[in-house]
């Protein structure tokens, strides 16, 4: 089995106390089992106090999961993230897993599967009901060597979020290509306009630009397929995806001290329209469409394109993002099919609700003209349901020795402190080293 992420271990030290419930915890009874019925345990990670909205769409889906499903009732439980996290570890560990619960993709849940605590999910990933409704590449980041252990429930991608007001006052359109993205930031930067805002304190922010100049020119699967030794990092694509990292650092397109500053004070200096551009994941669509704390003017004049191809080469179908939390179904529940016929009720409803009721950009293709959304919210959920690819963050994809090479070194290469092959050879040795 191929490890991609930090490596979780399964302890429980100093959490004892979760296992005897959590002040913050909530827990929905009401109703009990009868003997005839059956109960399937969920619990999850949404509290009524910091998630209201995400809160309250889970019970409205309980309950119409229940009056349609009558003998089956779903007993709730209700942990904050790192409460929820920690409880994991400990159920776990006793076998005592809840018979449907939130997990996270690739690295994380693959200790849980090693073990035998996950159920398989393919025959739900491809019923009748599910299969081909999740956004392309979502279900891979929840499968292990081909088999679906989770359900995805919401997506991120990468995109370019640019000021249309600064564009046109210098007679600019969104590019398309690698070379009308350099003709952008050139008249940018002549005319006194920081092109772009980065805050690669985070070095994550730093990897975005890397991973997409990968993908245009090396195609969709190469630097995947780097991570999971299938080919080299040190493939001249990506050496040249990190040349062309370090041409736009050459450009003087991104803010004086971008390496120092972290990614929300870049944020900030987008949102004040200090730059023109921000490439951030669709988590920061409502800062442009429906938060009501930004100025309007400034929500109206953003707009974001995909990232241009190089040479003529990439899919601006294909995007870098990432999966948030799914479920997954306990491999030794006493009603497993029962845990599985819930899930797969739950994520066709939690699609449509989810992005209209919350502004969660779910894992499964919605109809946006169906649904009353932001022009910008449709235009993103259009796009994912054309999507050809989605490329899982890289730090996500490595082990946690292996991410922190990765990162450490996409901050170097911002810094000028690495040439592009020795960025190249240093993933190169890092990788290598796990074989």
């Amino acid at each position: 089995m191929k490890r991609k992420a930090v490596t979780l271990l399964l302890s429980v030290v100093a959490i004892v106390l979760v296992l005897a419930g959590c002040s913050d915890s909530e827990s929905s009874n009401a109703n009990s089992d009868d003997g005839n019925s059956k109960t399937i345990d969920f619990m999850h990670l949404w509290p009524e106090g910091s998630s209201a909205e995400h809160n309250r769409i889970v019970n409205e889906i309980i309950e119409e999961y229940e009056s349609e499903n009558e003998g089956v009732n779903v007993e709730l439980e209700v942990l904050s993230n790192e409460q929820y996290k920690d409880k994991i570890k400990v159920l776990s560990t006793s076998d005592e897993l809840p018979d449907v619960g939130m997990t996270w993709a690739a690295g994380y849940m693959e200790p849980y599967v090693e073990g035998d605590k996950y159920a398989s999910l393919d025959d739900v990933v491809e019923s009748e009901e599910l299969n081909g409704q999740f956004v392309s590449g979502t279900t891979e980041a929840f499968s292990v060597d081909g088999t679906s252990y989770g359900l995805p429930l919401e997506l991120n991608i990468a995109t370019v979020f640019y000021n249309k007001a600064i564009f046109e006052e210098h007679g600019l359109e969104a590019p398309e290509t690698n070379e009308e993205f350099h003709n952008v930031v050139q008249t940018l930067e002549e005319n006194g306009v920081t092109p772009i805002a980065l805050g690669n304190k985070d070095r994550w922010t730093g990897s975005l630009w890397y991973m997409y100049y990968a993908d245009r020119i090396g195609g969709s699967d190469l630097l995947t397929n780097a991570i999971n030794r299938e080919t080299s990092f040190e493939d001249p694509a990506l050496v040249q995806a990190a040349e062309e990292v370090q041409t736009l650092v050459d450009m003087n397109t991104f803010n004086d001290g971008h390496n120092g500053l972290s990614d929300q004070e870049a944020k900030s200096m987008f949102m004040n329209g200090q730059t023109a551009m921000y490439l951030i994941a669709t988590w920061d669509l409502p800062n442009y469409t429906t938060n009501e704390d930004v100025p309007q003017e400034f929500r109206y004049s953003v707009g974001y394109f995909d990232f241009p191809t190089v040479d003529g080469n990439g899919d601006k179908n294909s995007y870098v993002g990432g999966p948030g939390v799914g479920l997954f179904v306990a491999d030794n529940s006493d009603v497993k099919e029962e845990a599985k016929d819930f899930t797969k009720f739950f994520v066709q409803k939690w699609g449509d609700k989810s992005v209209s009721e919350a502004g969660v950009i779910p894992a499964t293709k919605v109809d946006a003209e169906s649904l009353d959304l932001p022009q910008m919210y449709v235009d993103v959920l259009d796009d994912l349901n054309n999507a050809n690819n989605l490329t899982l963050f890289a730090d996500v994809q490595m082990s946690s020795d292996t991410a922190e090479v990765h990162l450490n070194q996409i901050q170097a290469l911002f810094g000028g402190e690495v040439t592009p092959e020795e960025f190249a050879k240093a993933h190169e040795k890092a990788l290598s080293e796990e074989e």
